[in-house]
């Protein structure tokens, strides 16, 4: 039952299918090779530490699985550091040891009574397991429970049943985990003092299997297949891996089909979690229950959110409960990191590139000497001194960390740059009184791919990546600068403001910001073979929405055919620095694919629910006259403007 190759195996086909949260176990895989790495349990961690289990029982009755390491040496008392995962706190068995304790090293070796649980209906523990488990406000009765009821639980009756502790607490958790971190915030207990929610999930309509609206599709299939079986009774198993039989994910999804044959040929309608969010299409109750951010208030612990630039699962959730704890807590200790990782990165990797992207120094290190480990320390032991801003940003293109008393910062610059004629970007707005256009022919049947790797799953290097092939398609419109004289750092949000029109009813469009490398930009160690950065195309920030979502995400629409229409969308935070001798790039596409399913470009109700002859050829034009002038919304950061 409690088999380590059993286990172990899971886990390992956890991490290499990208499953968020994953990064809190332990293991590793390169960028590069894909190569599993297997982290062996130190002896240190048996000689220094005592495990015991639990089934610890929460208000309702419903007991739940904990695994308590607590230091051998008793000379001192030790606060708790906890972490409630979906995704197993093994290894199962009292004489059986994690090859690792909390955050980091530092921390393990440091001395603290770590504590890891099975959630609600997760593996060894009791109950029936929720996804996003909706919070709430007011609770009439002890069967009122959720993620906040959970916490406060587990901490009260450790407080009573483990000795030596200093009465103080702290929780932290990558993905998943830290939308439990998050949550625990809540009506949290008084001796919770410290959370640190890393790359949290805050909304899944627009974090890992939305963005926007629009589906991404091998994330969620992957995930689920694996993840969503019923699990009726307790278990130290995961589900079945599913087998692709090809390497070939761009050809295996187009050949899957409109999305209705996601069940009829692979899920046969036993993922019940996948029956019931195909069932609500838009952002209704059934989502809106499953944010966390409007429920973030009377916050009282110190929080360190945590989040990475290049983060392809989990980029909106830290940036906005980092916001959303800010705006409705202006009092509370609240600081946001954010670094130049990919989902975990500063957990399993140095930190020093992603793909072919280098950031000249091991970021990962950094982080935990200097962020991670002093706020743990401060706060839960009262040793050491704390001088963390509010945000601690790494600044990518400079590569260099950055302090501010506020994020964005302040006294930012709003500049936008236009589409113009002949593929030019450009601060001067066009002067056309005509309706001007570019357009292209989208093909659902031959969309454009995310990516030049052949791969089954969200490549985790896909937000660095070069954009050439992606140029040099007809169905992808590219507008550039002209070399940059001088540098030019961005901050904060970059808002995309189109005008378009589709030839069809139905659409997604899909903006991507470029840096454009000189031509005789010198390669590293990190470039990949056959890769050279010489006018290098880096993928800086990407976003996606459908069209129907344009108006409202509750209530679509269809467009109106070739009629020019205006879409705002929002692709999030960046810090970047386009250096002189650079251009700054945009790219403007309809499809994205397998990365995001194929929207149809006829309009219907459900596209989960779309027959094969809804999936048509559609003219897109994106407008570019005095009238309707599409432009990118930037923020621009003057020189050590507003830096601690």
């Amino acid at each position: 039952m409690y088999s380590r190759r059993i286990v172990t195996g899971w886990i390992l086909l956890l991490m290499a299918l990208g499953v968020p949260g994953c990064a809190t176990l332990g293991f590793g895989r390169t960028e590069e090779t894909h190569a599993v790495r297997v982290v062996r349990a130190p002896a240190s961690v048996r000689r220094h530490y005592h495990k015991q289990e639990f089934m610890i029982p929460m208000r309702d009755g419903v007991k739940l699985f904990t695994t308590v390491y607590s230091p051998r040496r008793t000379r001192e008392r030790y606060p708790f550091i906890l972490l409630r995962t979906p995704y197993s706190c093994r290894p199962y068995g009292e004489n059986r040891y994690k090859s690792s304790l909390g955050p980091n090293k530092t921390l393990m070796d440091d001395g603290y009574i770590f504590v890891f649980k099975d959630v609600r209906g997760a593996f060894m523990s009791e109950g029936t397991f929720v996804n996003m488990t909706p919070h709430v406000p007011v609770k009439k009765s002890d069967t009122d429970i959720d993620e906040s009821t959970d916490a406060y639980d587990t901490i009260e009756w450790l407080f009573n049943n483990i000795p030596n502790h200093n009465g103080r607490v702290g929780m932290w958790g990558i993905s998943y985990p830290g939308f439990y971190s998050a949550a625990s915030m809540i009506d949290h207990h008084l001796a919770l003092v410290a959370v640190s929610p890393q790359a949290p999930i805050a909304d899944w309509y627009f974090d890992d299997f939305h963005h926007h609206g629009a589906f991404f599709l091998p994330h969620t299939f992957n995930f689920f297949y694996m993840f969503g079986p019923a699990r009726p009774e307790p278990t130290t198993e995961f589900g079945d891996r599913f087998e692709y039989g090809t390497p070939d994910g761009y050809q295996f999804f187009l050949d899957l089909g409109p999305l209705k044959n996601v069940n009829e040929k692979y899920y046969h309608d036993e993922i019940a979690f996948w029956n019931e969010s195909i069932q609500h299409p838009n952002y209704d109750e059934f989502w809106q229950k499953r944010n966390i951010l409007p429920h973030l208030h009377n916050v009282a612990p110190a929080v360190l959110t945590v989040g990475g630039w290049f983060d392809a699962e989990d980029l909106y959730g830290p940036l906005n409960i980092y916001r959303s704890v800010e705006e409705k807590n202006p009092d509370v200790f609240n600081t946001i990191v954010m670094g130049p990782w990919r989902h975990g990165g500063w957990k399993r990797t140095a930190g020093d590139h992603l793909g072919n992207i280098s950031f000249d120094a091991d970021t990962s290190d950094y982080y935990n000497e200097k962020i991670i480990t002093p706020f743990f320390t401060y706060h839960l032991k009262g040793k050491g001194e704390l001088d963390l801003p509010e945000a601690y940003v790494f600044e990518t293109g400079r590569n260099e960390w950055r302090k501010f008393d506020h994020w964005p910062p302040l006294g930012l610059r709003l500049k936008s740059f236009f589409a113009r004629e002949d593929g030019r970007l450009s601060f001067e707005p066009p002067s056309s009184d005509s309706p001007v256009y570019d357009e292209y022919v989208s093909d659902p049947n031959k969309p454009v791919p995310f990516t030049e790797a052949v791969d089954k799953g969200m490549t985790r290097e896909y937000m660095t990546d070069d954009q050439r092939f992606a140029s040099r398609r007809t169905d992808v419109l590219t507008y550039r600068t002209e070399v940059l004289d001088d540098a030019i750092t961005l901050a904060g949000p970059i808002y995309a403001d189109l005008w378009v029109s589709t030839s069809g009813t139905a659409s997604d469009w899909i903006v991507k910001v470029i840096d454009v490398f000189p031509a005789d930009a010198e390669d590293h160690e990190f470039v990949r073979d056959n890769m050279h950065l010489g006018n290098y195309q880096m993928m800086v920030r990407s976003e996606v929405i459908r069209g129907r979502f344009r108006n409202s995400y509750e209530h679509p629409e269809p467009f109106v055919p070739n009629k020019p229409t205006h879409i705002r969308l929002k692709l999030q935070d960046v810090l970047h620095t386009f250096e002189a001798g650079h251009r700054v790039m945009i790219q403007i596409q309809s499809t994205w694919f397998p990365l995001v399913d194929r929207n149809p470009h006829h309009y219907v109700d459900n596209v989960f629910l779309a027959d094969e002859e809804d999936f048509v050829k559609a003219t897109q034009r994106v407008y570019r006259s005095s009238e309707y002038a599409s432009r990118i919304d930037v923020t621009v950061l003057l020189p050590h403007e507003n830096e601690r």
